[in-house]
């Protein structure tokens, strides 16, 4: 080979290593932008998960990839294996009282009241584990009432579980076994969930352990499902779910939790291809207060919003309008409302809140349930035609950004509660109420002249008909700034008496 030829197949070699290096180079770049840009549009989900997550001290490094067959089709079997450890079977034990007839009242007609007679019923339902230490996450129906709760493991280890907390707005309850190095399910990023994704739910339906269901994400942020719960953002899946599955996992493809499975849709009780989960992004927020603070730390904007069915009744037409807008119109500010200090006014129409889209309240109430008071967020409204963003410090339902605490408000009333039959509500002409079964010497009602055979209607001028109607007033009350309840009651056969209790006495 001559000199010129050599030469010539040395630049080319040169040129082609130099475009080869550049290349590379450039990918790189694009590919860090691009990433980049993900993080950026993730930031607030990826900082809340994290802040969940540590709350449990989850491991950052606890993941396993997206699997697939040789062929290219979905393969679960590792997400299965190690998912099946991390969910639980947990039975619950309740006593209840129920009302007996009396067989002589039966028979002779003697036209007594009968008797109660306490009756022991047992529930079951499933569990995550998230944390090593042996926090669990179920659902609040699952444990609601019970006063012993077991749980066993995938193992068949079982073991006596502590309640740490419950809200039952959301269906979320937070439990803990004794011990270390348990198998957990480490949180994932629920927002980012596509349709059509798939993902695994892992429970125990019909007392069946350690059962693996796969199917898609159907829909996302389903809401009006006609029950209680505040949530409005449920994730809709085709995976069977069935009685027992209540407080099971979600899971995707990775391995990571993103949902609670918490209902069905069924006109049996059995599964009819609908079933919902609970965002891990909610349920885990939710799980980290009851750990932290024993109770949910609520933030609101302190708006009001017109509902649209009221209005419809007496102006289809503004109605029409209110239906076509693409985010939620403030209508009102309640007092101390963060919103209007932040700027906003009557008429806004809020779009966004950290560049989450909101088209309806559903949506509002979804995002403002990841966030405490105190955190500072992003508004987009749109204000007569014109873009505007305010910087809204959130605040709780009392206007403040102080930490909402558990107390035990049945603990320190000094009481006990039986609930009444209808009968006896009927018989006595009340539509609510709860009758003090006893009281002891340092409560605060026996101080303040309550006793045992006090029939309780209501409280702060809300009903009660149980002892966590009671519970609930006493708490929100107690961490309110008067610290005082009012109850409204009677002895049988006396006159209705108003009583004012101050909790700050205790």
């Amino acid at each position: 080979m001559n000199t010129s030829n050599g030469k010539n197949v040395l630049v080319t070699v040169v040129v082609a290593i130099i475009s080869s290096l550049l290349t590379i180079w450039g990918f790189n770049a694009i590919q860090k932008n691009n990433s980049s840009q993900n993080n950026g549009e993730l930031t607030v989900h990826e900082k809340n998960i994290d802040e969940s997550a540590n709350s449990f001290g989850q491991d950052p490094n606890v993941k396993l990839t997206s699997l697939t067959t040789s062929d290219g089709f979905p393969d679960f079997t590792e997400v299965a294996e190690k998912t099946v450890h991390g969910v639980v079977h947990i039975k619950s034990i309740s006593i209840r009282e129920q009302q007996m007839v009396n067989p002589f009242d039966f028979f002779f007609g003697f036209g007594g009241e009968g008797y109660s007679q306490p009756q022991e019923q047992v529930g079951f339902g499933s569990g995550v584990i998230i944390s090593k230490d042996g926090y669990i996450i179920t659902n609040n129906h699952v444990i609601e009432g019970a006063h012993e709760v077991s749980v066993t493991l995938n193992d068949k280890r079982e073991f006596t579980a502590k309640v740490i907390g419950t809200d039952p707005k959301t269906d979320i309850a937070l439990i803990k076994i004794e011990g270390n190095d348990f198998p957990y399910i480490p949180f994932g990023n629920s927002e980012a969930l596509k349709v059509g994704e798939w993902v695994l739910a892992v429970g125990n339906p019909f007392n069946l352990t350690s059962t693996v269901t796969a199917g898609i994400v159907s829909a996302k942020n389903r809401g009006n499902l006609g029950n209680d719960s505040g949530i409005q953002s449920f994730i809709q899946i085709d995976a069977a779910v069935n009685r027992g599955n209540s407080g099971g996992a979600l899971v995707n493809t990775k391995g990571e939790l993103v949902g609670i499975n918490t209902m069905i849709y069924s006109t049996t009780g059995d599964f009819n291809g609908l079933a919902f989960a609970v965002p891990i992004s909610i349920a885990g927020k939710v799980a980290a207060d009851l750990k932290q603070f024993g109770m949910v730390q609520r933030a609101v904007l302190g708006i009001q919003v017109e509902n649209i069915e009221v209005v419809r009744q007496r102006d289809p037409e503004k109605a029409k309008k209110l239906s076509q807008i693409k985010g939620v119109a403030i209508s009102e500010f309640v007092d101390r409302s963060p919103a209007k200090a932040a700027g906003m006014e009557k008429g806004d129409i809020i779009t966004a809140i950290n560049n989450n889209s909101i088209t309806d309240f559903a949506e509002l109430q979804t995002q403002l349930s990841k966030y405490r008071p105190g955190d500072k967020v992003k508004v987009n409204v749109q204000r007569d035609g014109k873009d505007k963003t305010f910087t809204v410090e959130l605040k709780n339902e009392l206007g403040n950004t102080e930490i909402t605490k558990s107390v035990d408000a049945i603990g320190n009333l000094g009481a006990t509660f039986a609930p009444l039959t209808n009968q006896q509500k009927q018989e006595m002409g009340i539509s609510s109420g709860i009758k003090v079964e006893s009281v002891t010497n340092d409560g605060l009602f026996r101080k303040e002249g309550i006793n045992k055979g006090f029939v309780i209607m209501r409280i702060n001028n809300s009903p009660v008909n149980n002892e966590a109607d009671v519970s609930r007033i006493v708490i929100t009350a107690a961490n309110s700034q008067d610290k005082v309840i009012l109850v409204a009651g009677f002895y049988p056969n006396q006159r209705t008496q108003y009583i004012a209790i101050d909790l700050s006495k205790k």
